[in-house]
C-alpha cells in the first residue's frame, strides 16, 4: 500500500519553493532536481506554482544506480565504493544535473526515507551545484519518522540548499 503525503506539502515549503522560483526568475536561472529517495517530488512541487514555473528546466528521478548512472553519469565507482546514499553520489548527481541539462542550477537528493541492513532510516544527503560555483553539500538524519516526513523534509533541505545556491548565502557550505 502506498504512503501518501498526509499532511500535504506545509506552508513553509511551499514558501520557500516560491521564494526558489521568484530568485531563479529574476535572475534568468533555469533549474533542475536529481530525485532519489523522494520521487519526483520536488520536481512536482516546483512545475505546481503559476507564473513561475518556467524556471524548473527538468528532473532526474534515478532510483536505481543504473539510473543515476545512465541520466547522470555516477561513476560506478562512486556507487560501489561510497555507495548510492552517500555525499560523493549525491555530488555527481548534482553536478551531472548540470551536465545533462540546460539549468544553471542543480539539485540532487539520495537518502534512505526507511531503515534496513546497513540503511539508516532518514539518513539522506543533498547536493547542490551551480555553473562557476562550488557545490554545496548537505547529510541530515532524520530519524526513522516514515517515508513522507523523511520525503517532505527533504524537500524543504533541497529547496534551501537551492535558495543558497541563488542568493549566495553567506550560511552556505562548500
Amino acid at each position: 500500500m502506498a504512503e501518501a503525503l498526509d499532511p500535504a506539502i506545509p506552508g513553509a515549503v511551499d514558501t520557500l519553493a516560491n521564494f526558489v522560483l521568484r530568485e531563479a526568475c529574476d535572475r534568468n536561472l533555469k533549474l533542475a532536481a536529481a530525485e532519489s529517495c523522494t520521487g519526483g517530488l520536488l520536481a512536482s512541487l516546483l512545475t505546481d506554482m503559476p507564473g513561475r514555473s518556467h524556471a524548473f528546466e527538468r528532473g532526474f528521478v534515478t532510483y536505481t544506480n543504473e539510473a543515476k548512472q545512465e541520466m547522470l553519469g555516477v561513476s560506478a565507482q562512486i556507487l560501489e565504493t561510497d555507495g548510492a546514499v552517500s555525499e560523493a553520489c549525491a555530488r555527481a548527481m548534482a553536478e551531472g544535473a548540470l551536465a545533462h541539462s540546460r539549468a544553471d542550477v542543480a539539485v540532487a537528493i539520495t537518502g534512505f526515507a526507511e531503515g534496513g541492513p546497513g540503511q539508516p532510516a532518514g539518513l539522506v544527503h543533498f547536493a547542490c551545484a551551480r555553473t562557476n560555483r562550488p557545490t554545496l553539500h548537505r547529510e541530515l538524519r532524520y530519524g526513522d519518522v516514515g517515508r513522507a516526513a523523511v520525503r517532505v523534509q527533504a524537500l524543504e533541505t533541497a529547496l534551501g540548499l537551492l535558495r543558497d545556491q541563488l542568493v549566495g548565502s553567506a550560511t552556505a557550505a562548500a
